[in-house]
């Protein structure tokens, strides 16, 4: 099984992640700033595999996860480049903005949060994924099934398979499908201002599906 790092791990994504994760059976590392925030909610996640550290430690993961807020990713991921050297890191992380008429994509220099994460990153191998999956959902505990689907964009075709193989591992029922390559993550990513505002006016948590797949 990989040891999976979660940079940015104590927010209401990574705390999901990081539980379902486990629940499939990977070692998780939950990374923050505050490593004693990063003990804590490991501990409040309670289930077995999950642990807490410093984002470094995080980093130190076969695999490692962004789930870091978008005003915080460059520094973070400039700051870890060197362990990060090598390894797939999937970036999850949805530039996005909101205001009186709701919530919206900002735009992003290189094209996209997953396109800025490569540029920083020229060593590692980034995947976007997990960008529309319900936080909300992830970490109820009463919720089993995912009739769902994980959309997954990257350059390497094996990195793209490791992923979408773990996204199946993570939401049982649900499917990681292949979308394209990281100059289309900015749609991904910018969906999720929509899916939001579908959330706020159906009072749900809406998450994505793709017809006619066999």
């Amino acid at each position: 099984m990989l040891t999976i790092g979660i940079l940015g791990g104590t927010g209401p994504q990574g705390r999901g992640l990081a539980r379902r994760l486990a629940l499939a059976g990977h070692p998780v590392v939950v990374g923050s700033r505050s490593v004693e925030r990063a003990a804590d909610t490991a501990a409040a996640i309670g289930v077995s595999g999950v642990t807490g550290g410093s984002n470094l430690d995080a980093a130190a993961a076969d695999l490692v996860i962004v789930t870091v807020p978008y005003e915080g990713h460059a520094d973070l991921l400039a700051s870890l480049a060197r362990p990060l050297t090598g390894k797939i890191v999937v970036d999850c992380v949805n530039p996005l903005g909101f205001d009186s008429q709701g919530p919206y994509a900002l735009a992003v220099a290189d094209g996209s949060a997953a396109q800025e994460a490569q540029r920083i990153l020229p060593d590692s191998t980034v995947v976007a994924a997990f960008h529309h999956v319900s936080a909300v959902r992830l970490e109820d505990p009463e919720i089993d099934r995912f009739e769902e689907d994980v959309l997954v964009l990257g350059e390497d075709r094996d990195a793209v398979g490791v992923v979408i193989k773990l996204a199946g591992a993570a939401l049982p029922g649900g499917r990681g499908v292949y979308a394209g390559r990281l100059r289309n993550a900015f749609q991904v990513e910018g969906l999720t201002a929509n899916l939001i505002a579908v959330n706020r006016r159906y009072r749900t948590h809406a998450g994505v599906r793709i017809t006619e797949l066999p």
